[in-house]
Order: structure tokens, then C-alpha cells, then sequence
């Protein structure tokens, strides 16, 4: 299946107020190759394995393969992960037709705030909230698996 998403920077809090859902996700990755990574997550209660493939150009699109699987098995993959886990809890906000997933991040990366919002087609329009900020789209270390080598921390 292709994943078509847009990311941005998130340059306030007010999107916890419109939020109808949070989840504390923690995950690790197996691979982080850029032409292929395998992740594994803990999203609640619920454990996910996940393979991507290498983004698009224009970094708008690409492969993803994920299954649910057990809890207790995610638990014992993660012991598994490459050094550095993300930790973040996940808002979903819906504005109009689309739902935004906001990520606050913690540990390492505390401070960051991205939001993603997925589409149909890359050139499908949606309504920006006005807590949205800078897009980051196709850059590389907004990805999560860049975040767990080169956390924000470490940023200038």
C-alpha cells in the first residue's frame, strides 16, 4: 500500500483542546536504512510491525506494510531495536474532512512537535488548522527513524 502524507511543524498547544483522541506510543527500529525500515510499536495496548519503503522525491509518498501484531511480542521485538527509542503520545484532531495525527514527543526529543495528515492523492487540498506551522514534508530528519539516531536534543 502507498502512504501519501504531508508533515508539519506544530507552533502551539491549542491542538490538545480539539483533540478526540491520545495514545503513548513508544517505538523502535529494527532497520533504518533509507531505502527500507522496519519498525516496531507499542501503541497503547497494542503492538504493530511495520516495514517502509523509500520515499518519493518529493518525500509526499511511499510503501507501507503493517501488521498488528501481539503485545507481548512487541515487547520482546523492541528489546531487539537499534539504540534509540521514541517515545511520544499522539493526538488525533479532526478538521474537516481529514484527521491530523499531532506527535509530542519525550526523552530525546522532547520539545518536538510534528503533525501529519494523510491523503487520497498528493495533490488533494485540506484546511491547515491554525496551530500548523512550517511544513517538513521529504525532510529526512523530521522521520522518526532519523529521530531515534539523531535526536533533537543533538539539534542546533
Amino acid at each position: 500500500m502507498i502512504e501519501i502524507e504531508r508533515k508539519f511543524l506544530v507552533k502551539s498547544h491549542t491542538f490538545k483542546t480539539e483533540a478526540f483522541k491520545q495514545t503513548r506510543i513508544v517505538q523502535g527500529f529494527l532497520s533504518t536504512d533509507k531505502k527500507r525500515t522496519v519498525r516496531v510499536r507499542l501503541k497503547g495496548d497494542i503492538g504493530f510491525l511495520t516495514i517502509k519503503g523509500q520515499s518519493s522525491k518529493n518525500g509526499l509518498s511511499r510503501f507501507e506494510w503493517e501488521k498488528e501484531i501481539p503485545k507481548t511480542e512487541a515487547e520482546s521485538l523492541l528489546k531487539l531495536c537499534k539504540k534509540g527509542m521514541i517515545d511520544k503520545t499522539r493526538y488525533e484532531v479532526k478538521v474537516d474532512n481529514h484527521i491530523f495525527e499531532v506527535d509530542e514527543f519525550f526523552g530525546k526529543n522532547k520539545g518536538l512537535i510534528v503533525a501529519e495528515v494523510e491523503l487520497n492523492n498528493e495533490t488533494e487540498t485540506f484546511t491547515k488548522p491554525q496551530w500548523l506551522g512550517e511544513e517538513v514534508t521529504g525532510d529526512a530528519k523530521y522521520y522518526n527513524s532519523q529521530l531515534s539516531k539523531n535526536p533533537f536534543c543533538k539539534w542546533k
